[in-house]
This record gives structure tokens, sequence and C-alpha cells, in this order.
């Protein structure tokens, strides 16, 4: 039984440390990436914003351009006197500002929506490296342990205590509620009903 554990653990412990370490080196490099993007989804959120307040914004917006522009041309357009063709063409003047506007706002509104969408999609992915980082100081714990357990079976450690004192030293390391819950055997299978960002 010795020379099984001593054959094992360390194999086991080099999968753990491998595992942990490709999975750090991948999640560093994607918030690197999304720490990247991060400003320019900032700074398309505030374009985006301003160009609903430039639409939106009374008097000076370009939707109050319309309405600027009907009041302007409203009293040159009741003048009976006016020719027709000067009455045509204003009124055809009227009609591509509100068409400009139309489509001005048919643009920006779309631009918005996708502009959120994406903020909320990299919010997620961050609340999802949150787990890894979980996961990561989980397998780091038992690397440790199984470590310490090499070390008792190759016979360089001469402590051996009861596993029970040996288990009640593991949990006092944990720092998370799934870890005591795991140790306990009364996890519930899913991850914490974390939806914040929150890195330990």
């Amino acid at each position: 039984m010795v020379d099984l554990c001593a054959g094992v653990l360390p194999v086991w412990l080099r999968q753990l440390a491998a595992s942990r370490s490709q999975s750090e080196v991948a999640v560093t490099q994607m918030l690197q990436a999304f720490a990247d993007i991060g400003p320019h989804i900032n700074m398309a959120e505030r374009q985006s914003q301003q160009i609903t307040d430039a639409l939106n914004q009374t008097g000076n917006g370009v939707t109050g351009l319309v309405q600027a522009c009907e009041q302007a041309l409203g009293p040159v357009l009741a003048d009976a006197q006016l020719p027709d063709p000067s009455r045509q063409a204003l009124t055809q003047v009227l009609d591509m500002v509100r068409t400009a506007v139309h489509a001005l706002e048919s643009i920006a509104k779309p631009f918005t929506h996708e502009t959120q969408m994406v903020a909320e999609q990299v919010e997620r992915m961050y609340v999802g490296f949150q787990y890894q980082d979980r996961i990561s100081q989980m397998m780091a714990l038992m690397e440790s342990d199984i470590a310490r357990l090499q070390e008792v079976v190759d016979g360089r450690s001469d402590e051996l205590p009861e596993l029970q004192a040996w288990l009640a030293r593991l949990e006092s390391q944990y720092a998370m509620d799934e870890q005591r819950q795991n140790h306990a055997g009364s996890a519930s299978g899913g991850a914490a009903d974390d939806h914040e960002t929150t890195f330990f």
C-alpha cells in the first residue's frame, strides 16, 4: 500500500500542478485581452450615449432640428404669395430633413442596444473567470495536501496525525463555503451563486 501511494501520489501531484498552471496561463491571457478591449467598449458606450443625447436634446438636438425647421419655414409656407416652385422646394427640403433625422434615429437605436449587449457579455465573462479562480485555488490546496501526504508516505516527514486531525487541518485552510460543503459531503453540485466579479 505504501509503495502504491508513493508511486501514485507524485503522478497526481504533477497532473494537478500542470492542469492548474495551464488554466491560470489561459485565464491570464483572456483577462488581458478583455482588459485591452475594455476601454474600447467604454468609448463605444460613451459615443452611443452622446449620439442618443444629440438626437434627443431639445432645441439643439438632431430631432429638434426638424421642429426648428418647421417653425422657421411654417410662416413662409403659409404665405399665399409664395410662388409654387419655392413652396415645393421648401417642402422638399423639409422632407429631406425629416428623412435624414429618421435615418439617424434608426441607426442610433440598434447601435446603443448592441453596445449595451457587448458590455453585458463582457461582464458575464468576468464572472466566469471568477469561477476559474475558485477552481485554481481548490487545486492549489489539493496539490499542497497531496505533497504533504507524499512526504509522510516517503518517510520524509515524521508527522503522522490521525485521520480526523489531518482532515481538520485541511478544512481549516478552505477559503470558500463550497470547499467546506464538499469536505462534509453536502455540496449541492453547482457553482456558488455569485453574480459579482470577486477574485480571492
